[in-house]
């Protein structure tokens, strides 16, 4: 795209629209309070309230769940400028007539599955065995689809971040976070939210 291209598509899309997403349990919660704590707006309705799997409470907006199936998206100029929560299994459905910069959350794989099956424990349920496998198979195939849908829209922006990189070191990563959403942020809040005892299910 040439530079008056690149120009018009940003008075026409208007800000960017930062979406925090990953794989369920890969940390977006995380990053979504990073980004609250450090002064940018996000997008929340609170009505699923913070338990033990995350006592810091989810960060989602119930309004997300209505992308899938091309539903009236017209609700999303209201996030411009600010953070929302959107799981990777819902990206595709994003109108491309908006600029996205994803911070997509990156966790091991047997992390994720571990921290879900802790998670349904605590609600007193549990996943069978062949149930999990072929859930990490999904997983791993979905990974793959995203990157290269991600990788081919000029709509996306994409900052990968590691969920056990967060908590290793956290200052580091509440840096990039404000440098790739380009707006001024206090590090310092963000950095401090990163809790190690919440990293409960390592690899």
């Amino acid at each position: 795209m040439s530079p008056l291209g690149s120009w018009a598509r940003v008075l026409r899309a208007g800000r960017p629209i930062v979406v925090v997403s990953g794989l369920p349990r890969s940390g977006t919660s995380l990053a979504m309070r990073m980004l609250d704590v450090g002064g940018l707006p996000v997008m929340t309705d609170g009505l699923r309230h913070a338990d033990v799997s995350n006592p810091n409470g989810y960060y989602e907006l119930e309004r997300v769940k209505t992308l899938e199936g091309h539903a009236d998206a017209r609700w999303l100029a209201d996030a411009r400028g600010k953070a929302i929560k959107i799981i990777s299994f819902l990206l595709t459905w994003l109108p491309e007539t908006y600029d996205y910069r994803v911070v997509f959350m990156e966790r091991r794989l047997d992390e994720v599955m571990a921290s879900q099956d802790a998670m349904l424990r605590h609600r007193g349920e549990s996943a069978a065995v062949d149930a999990a496998r072929d859930a990490r198979a999904l997983y791993e195939e979905h990974l793959r689809q995203i990157d290269r849908f991600l990788s081919c829209r000029s709509c996306f922006s994409v900052l990968r971040v590691d969920y056990g990189d967060v908590v290793a070191r956290p200052a580091d990563a509440a840096a990039r976070l404000a440098g790739f959403v380009n707006v001024p942020l206090d590090v310092k809040r963000m950095a401090a939210v990163a809790d190690p005892a919440l990293y409960r299910n390592r690899g």
